[in-house]
């Protein structure tokens, strides 16, 4: 009996060590980040040119980088997250993980990421690097500071798209460009979402996380703008002026019509004005992304 207490005690302890260690990474986050990477990486690659090995290191890699700067974000704003109800319970505010415990992980990750990325080329290693910089040094303490840290921090948020592409060709041009547009415009109505449902909550933490620092109509009304001209450069390739990123018309018209279902929940935010309006909108913008993500990657492959 004593011998199965201990082993059940062991189990638990390593349980919560994982998910301790999933929380400090945010495993659930850096998985959507993983995947647009890859839809990004299979944008650029043919059926000769495709290689699971660097799809491998991209997955890898990407995942380090988004772990080290969710691990370095929670150290920093720890104090602060003690004192919000959605992160009180996090490793480090509720004393589960040291600082020191928590910034060698950290360490370890961004090491090991920017490595793994430069084994595939030197490009895509620095804008990992850059990404962590900009997320850990810039975003980070700007979000108590002023609204526009959500500006800052849509640039590092927008090379995961654009990563997979550099990864594949080794090359920064306009293709790799629409898609850093393409996810940079995105956070706009997908962040203000989550600022507006946790208006209350950011509050005690002292996080500026809407563009006027209100639950007000212009608020509302910036979400709309900036998920316009999210649609109209996700569907921009159908031009064909953007390189060898193109979209047919039929996959035109299906991101269009996924735009035009993001629209309506940021315009019935703007109607109501409510927490579960917003909160449908963050839901929105997540399949919004996913979604098209998709549509570029299937028609790709059927051109």
């Amino acid at each position: 009996m004593k011998t199965a207490l201990n082993t059940l005690k062991k189990t638990y302890s390593f349980a919560s060590i994982f998910e301790d260690f999933k929380q400090l990474t945010k495993v659930g986050l850096a998985i959507s980040v993983v995947f647009s990477s890859l839809a990004g990486y299979l944008l650029a690659v043919g059926a000769d040119g495709f290689s699971f090995k660097i799809l491998s290191l991209l997955a890898l890699g990407g995942y380090f980088m988004v772990g080290a700067s969710n691990a370095f974000n929670q150290i920093i704003e720890r104090d602060l997250d003690a004192l919000m109800d959605r992160t009180k319970n996090r490793p480090i505010p509720s004393g589960r993980m040291s600082v020191t415990t928590a910034f060698i992980i950290a360490a370890i990750f961004t090491i090991l990421g920017i490595g793994i990325l430069y084994v595939i080329n030197p490009r895509t290693a620095m804008f990992g690097a850059i990404s962590i910089f900009l997320y850990t040094c810039v975003y980070t303490p700007l979000k108590t500071k002023t609204p526009l840290a959500v500006f800052v921090g849509a640039l590092p948020g927008a090379i995961p798209f654009m990563l997979g592409w550099v990864a594949a060709t080794n090359q920064f041009g306009i293709e790799p460009g629409i898609l850093f547009m393409i996810q940079f415009f995105w956070q706009f109505p997908h962040f203000w979402a989550i600022g507006w449902f946790l208006f209350d909550d950011y509050k005690k933490g002292g996080f500026f996380m809407l563009p006027t620092g209100k639950r007000n109509k212009a608020t509302a009304l910036q979400i709309i703008m900036y998920t316009v001209w999210l649609i109209l450069i996700s569907i921009f390739p159908v031009s064909g002026l953007t390189g060898e990123l193109k979209l047919s018309i039929i996959a035109a018209i299906l991101v269009f019509i996924a735009g035009i279902g993001l629209l309506y929940y940021g315009i019935q935010l703007y109607r109501k004005m409510d927490k579960k309006s917003a909160k449908a909108l963050m839901l929105a913008s997540v399949g919004y992304i996913t979604l098209m993500q998709i549509i570029f990657v299937v028609d790709k492959f059927l051109q």
